[in-house]
């Protein structure tokens, strides 16, 4: 009798898969390096956007959202799309920081940190164990975050009782502190996902939870340790801005979480889990600050740079969808 087999797609097959994310990731990069490139071209008919001093506020703008968007990173890559709460993080976490000055900055910085692991660590085991939806999760976490925030500092603003805090606003070779933990940071975080179990995980929960619950992956354990991570460096971005603004209040975060998603988004980073790059996303967060610095000195208005941003995003999203799309047909 003879036997009837079944034709498989070409990328039914492990190989398959592997040569199709080869092919997304080299089309992804080859997106941000364009997008990179005419913002450099269109950026030197800029007037006084070539010059030295503007290149050093470029970048130290992008280390602080740089920093969010890294852990932001981790989130996103493990499945999670992203939090909408690092801002209020950002802000209370400042404001604790500030206030506990009094200690030294050793312990102070030790204290913000764990309070930023603390609070989205929380939510993070929310998500992993209990399949809660991040989105209307981190929605719920802002409004608590913020609302204790206020509650606690009566909605004043936070003053630092100590000058400690200020050596966080050095500039080693005329550049910002800031900018050399965030390229320290971003290396230390591809390496712990590339070359990581940790990491590998990771993207094997984002790319199929259910599959990789049935193989026996610990997703629940994954998905907090990179929320964990992530409060870290929500925690770490929170000290340099209120190290930078030399005060903290419930507004300290601003527009950090819109950034921040702009910046993992547009370095490439798929919003549905599995794929993505810390040094991508380093040079998204160059390009989203490098924009809206060529958008401030042509006299565009704050609601201009916004959309920029956005369709800077949407493209980027586009390409990696219909490129995915196209590896499914």
């Amino acid at each position: 009798m003879k036997v009837l087999s079944i034709p498989t797609r070409p990328n039914a097959t492990p190989a398959g898969r592997s040569r199709h994310r080869s092919r997304v990731d080299i089309a992804i990069t080859a997106t941000v390096v364009l997008a990179v490139l005419v913002a450099v071209v269109v950026g030197l008919s800029t007037h006084r956007f070539a010059t030295v001093a503007n290149a050093k506020a470029i970048i130290t703008s992008a280390s602080l959202v740089g920093i969010a968007a890294l852990g932001l990173t981790l989130i996103t890559i493990g499945g999670s799309a992203v939090s909408l709460a690092i801002s209020p993080t950002v802000a209370a976490v400042g404001m604790i920081f500030l206030a506990t000055q009094s200690l030294g900055l050793g312990p102070a910085l030790l204290i913000a940190v764990m309070c930023g692991m603390l609070v989205t660590g929380v939510q993070g085991a929310v998500v992993g164990y209990a399949g809660a939806n991040p989105v209307v999760l981190t929605i719920a976490a802002s409004f608590a975050i913020t609302g204790t925030a206020i509650g606690i500092s009566g909605g004043s603003t936070v003053s630092p009782t100590d000058a400690g805090y200020d050596s966080l606003n050095a500039t080693p070779g005329g550049v910002a502190l800031s900018v050399y933990v965030l390229i320290a940071l971003a290396l230390i975080v591809e390496w712990s996902l590339r070359r990581t179990s940790f990491g590998r995980r990771l993207y094997l929960v984002g790319e199929n939870r259910p599959a990789a619950r049935a193989a026996g992956l610990p997703v629940g354990l994954t998905t907090t340790v990179a929320w964990l991570g992530a409060g870290t460096l929500f925690a770490v971005t929170a000290v340099f801005t209120a190290a930078f603004n030399t005060s903290a209040n419930v507004n300290l975060g601003g527009t950090l979480t819109f950034d921040a998603i702009a910046a993992v988004l547009a370095g490439g980073t798929s919003v549905a889990g599995g794929r993505g790059s810390a040094l991508r996303t380093l040079a998204g967060a160059v390009l989203i600050a490098a924009v809206s610095d060529i958008l401030l000195l042509r006299g565009y208005s704050t609601g201009v740079q916004i959309m920029v941003k956005g369709l800077i995003v949407l493209f980027v999203v586009v390409i990696v969808h219909l490129r995915s799309k196209e590896g499914r047909a």
